[in-house]
């Protein structure tokens, strides 16, 4: 019997190659895309899951708002983490990152290799994070300063083996060279994680001012005790910073109580992150790598489920549309006495042998386009993720979940027949007689408007943020890496590439409104004497005298900073944001004041002498906040504003004047529009996979309609025909029959448009200014979708109705 239900399957998949063809190729694409989906949704839930204890390492997030200023960070202080250790028994073990010395020269040979991926981590960090070792004894291998631990393919690079324990690195940092010993190797941190360091230098090494409760500046994790609800040690964060932060903070702040600090409308919060929620929710500054968003796992998780489901409908409505070419097949089995159950049986091997076809197909198709998603959706999946022993049960189950799921409805309709109504050849199956094929239809239509005015809004929202006036100008800024390398001769290289033509200024700062540059923010106050009134936090830029005019922003009020002035040095520059929280309406000439350096130091004093008009120095998603500017040396970066036209002659001259003045060290550049459009990567990729999937979808759909349209007009060619005969144009029977689609898009646009409305206004509160979704959108989206069905319809209604009546009618 099984025998005979797979031969049977394959004489009617063989029998009907154009119908067979369009089913099998539409689940193919159907399934292809589910797979990609699929693979890129473990892939981001899978983040850090490989970590031991992973369920009981938490990370301290700070929530920070002062005098309109707000800061949500992943930071804390240097106290945070071993005060929290001593005073509460739940804490296992605590580490710290520091990150903000950022990239490290290292020596390679006779040259000098810029390192990204390092930080300095405390000698409790594999005691959290049990990182397997290959070489040496994590436990002890941070304990001294002037000790490193680098990975397996960082010991291969720098010495082609991986048994260097013992050995020394060369660390440069302006003019002094420091000799690392390496006292641990460990294998590659995988890829899943929400951190990639190729080097972990000891904590010992870092320069700082040790004991400041109130500057965050150090990433923090907790190893909770097995058993500990962190939701509930979470509520000891009050009593920590009433124990430690506030004595800390009265010291330059007039403040009675934390409660005080909160009825003002400021705030200092912290909380506990989980560590395998990190890389998809969290939404705070200074990620070590840029995360994921849950809101994207969430939304491809529906685009899959609806393109699959659109290729099964195509397979239930190519099913039943052609009822009548099986009617009789079905009518001469069940007088011959064959069961109903024998016959769904025999459909639903005919579905799942198509699914199981479209399987294989799609595999292929996935195999052939990985390396193209992988592209577009910033990954390195591969075949074995694909055959891995997490996807390997999805896909022995799929052929037979798609089976059944496609071939239910068809099996239960096509066996139900009345033998002796078929054979006599009364029973009905026209194309308007079926309901649930047309409300399939218009699940179809919906879900393609709905994708249609989803990519329509993503593109809006990012060609918004591309022409949306920033306050300042990111075109054709030259941006040259770790201008620190110069050492003394920066000023040098700077005027030197001034002389070059087509440079019109340049600047040398570490601070740029743009990503990979330095933040730094610092308390300020109207008065000497600084309260919860009076205060603001605010980002603090150190700039020099060229830094407006390169960067193209602009003064409104006072004057920029200038050599005519040597007062200057202690002068400031404020946003008009930051004037208004300040309550100034003219700043010009006001002073503002700075704690002292220690406790009872007075307070430092900072006259405004201009205002600069409002620039976004962080992604449009924040709101602008305040900022200031002071006259310094922060030698990080060199920016050059340059002529376009010059660009490509201009890059090789400026690095032969590098390698000239640092002989050894790497040079490194970037534009700064290329750094603005890192800030937006991650939704610019969400919109090319959106256009994607939304072609997809619609040439999934169209697969469907093409196959309806073939039947539908087989089915009334009679009538047709017997039209013709009476008068009937073409253009007439054409409009008949694209009517009834026509009035499906319809319903489905209706259907569609308050969908989309609410998911794409969810997704556009992520961004402090955004667009607004206009009507015309919705407009367009269902005239997208009217055009595209009514051209793939019209090729089938016109082959209908320029076929000769007389041959119809006499066929009938």
């Amino acid at each position: 019997m099984i025998k005979n239900y797979f031969k049977v399957a394959f004489r009617n998949l063989w029998k009907n190659k154009g119908y067979s063809a369009i089913n099998i190729f539409g689940l193919a694409a159907g399934l292809a895309t589910c797979l990609l989906i699929t693979l890129f949704i473990t892939d981001e839930l899978s983040y850090d899951r490989h970590v031991k204890n992973a369920d009981r390492i938490f990370r301290i997030n700070s929530d920070i708002r002062f005098g309109g200023g707000d800061l949500h960070m992943t930071q804390t202080s240097d106290m945070m983490g071993p005060l929290l250790k001593k005073d509460y028994p739940q804490v296992e073990e605590y580490t710290r990152l520091y990150t903000n010395d950022g990239d490290k020269l290292i020596k390679k040979g006779n040259e000098f290799i810029n390192e990204s991926h390092v930080t300095n981590a405390d000698s409790t960090f594999f005691s959290v994070f049990k990182l397997p070792a290959i070489g040496g004894d994590t436990k002890t291998a941070l304990n001294e300063p002037n000790t490193v631990v680098v990975t397996e393919s960082t010991a291969k690079k720098y010495f082609n083996d991986v048994n260097v324990v013992g050995k020394y690195i060369e660390v440069r940092n302006g003019e002094t060279i420091t000799p690392y010993k390496i006292t641990a190797v460990i294998k590659d941190i995988r890829k899943e994680s929400h951190f990639n360091f190729d080097f972990i230098f000891s904590m010992k090494n870092v320069d700082y001012q040790w004991g400041q409760l109130t500057s965050h500046n150090f990433i923090t994790y907790l190893l909770l005790k097995p058993g500990t609800d962190y939701r509930a040690f979470e509520k000891n964060f009050t009593q920590y910073t009433n124990k430690y932060v506030l004595p800390y903070v009265q010291q330059f702040i007039r403040i009675s109580s934390m409660d005080e600090l909160k009825k003002s409308g400021n705030k200092l919060e912290y909380s506990l992150m989980p560590l395998t929620r990190i890389h998809l929710y969290s939404d705070y500054s200074f990620e070590i790598t840029p995360p994921g968003s849950i809101q994207y796992v969430y939304i491809f998780s529906a685009v899959a489920l609806f393109i699959l489901l659109l290729a099964c409908i195509n397979f239930m409505n190519l099913s039943t549309a052609r009822s009548a070419k099986r009617a009789k097949e079905v009518g001469i089995r069940k007088v011959l006495g064959t069961e109903r159950r024998t016959l769904i049986t025999q459909f639903l091997v005919e579905s799942t042998i198509t699914a199981g076809i479209s399987l294989i197909i799609g595999l292929a198709i996935c195999y052939l386009v990985l390396p193209l998603f992988n592209d577009i959706a910033a990954k390195s999946l591969s075949l074995k993720d694909l055959l891995g022993i997490q996807i390997l049960p999805f896909l022995l189950l799929l052929p037979f979940v798609v089976g059944v799921l496609a071939g239910s409805y068809p099996a239960l309709f096509l066996s139900r027949f009345r033998p002796i109504a078929v054979l006599k050849g009364t029973m009905s199956t026209g194309f308007k007689k079926s309901n649930l094929r047309n409300g399939l239809v218009i699940f179809q239509f919906a879900t393609s408007i709905l994708l249609i005015i989803g990519t329509i809004v993503v593109y809006n929202q990012l060609r918004y943020i591309q022409t949306k006036k920033l306050g300042f100008n990111k075109d054709q800024v030259l941006i040259i890496d770790r201008a620190y390398a110069l050492n003394n001769n920066i000023a040098a290289f700077k005027n030197e590439v001034l002389a070059m033509q087509g440079v019109s200024s340049g600047t040398i700062s570490s601070f740029l409104p743009v990503t990979n540059s330095s933040r730094s923010d610092n308390t300020f106050s109207k008065e000497a004497v600084m309260n919860t009134e009076n205060g603001v936090d605010m980002q603090t830029w150190t700039v020099d005298y060229d830094y407006i005019r390169t960067m193209g922003m602009e003064i409104v009020k006072g004057r920029n900073f200038s050599k005519d002035y040597g007062a200057d040095s202690n002068a400031i520059l404020i946003t008009e944001t930051t004037s208004r929280l300040l309550g100034y309406d003219d700043p010009v000439g006001k002073r503002i004041y700075a704690p002292g350096n220690n406790p009872g130091d007075p307070s430092i004093v900072f006259p405004i002498i201009g205002v600069i008009k409002d620039f976004h120095f962080e992604s449009l998603r924040q709101k602008l906040g305040p900022l200031c500017m002071r006259l310094g040396s922060q030698p990080g970066l060199a920016s050059f504003k340059i002529d376009a036209a010059n660009s490509a002659n201009l890059i090789p001259q400026i690095e032969k004047r590098w390698k000239s003045l640092a002989p050894g060290m790497p040079f490194s550049y970037r534009f700064m529009s290329d750094s603005f459009d890192e800030m937006y990567r991650s939704e610019q990729r969400a919109g090319t996979i959106a256009v994607v999937f939304s072609v997809l979808a619609i040439l999934i759909a169209c697969l469907g309609l093409f196959g309806l349209a073939t039947y539908m007009a087989e089915q009334r060619t009679k009538e047709i025909g017997v039209r013709k005969v009476l008068g009937a144009s073409v253009s007439n029977i054409v409009f008949m029959l694209s009517g009834d689609f026509a009035r499906l898009v319809l319903i489905g646009a209706v259907i569609a448009f308050p969908v989309a409305w609410f998911a794409m206004n969810k997704w556009l509160q992520d961004f402090a200014y955004r667009i607004n979704i206009g009507w015309w959108i919705f407009i367009a989206a269902a005239l997208i979708t009217m055009l595209i069905a009514l051209c793939t319809v019209v090729f089938q209604a016109v082959k209908a109705a320029v076929a000769n009546p007389v041959k119809s009618l006499r066929t009938e």
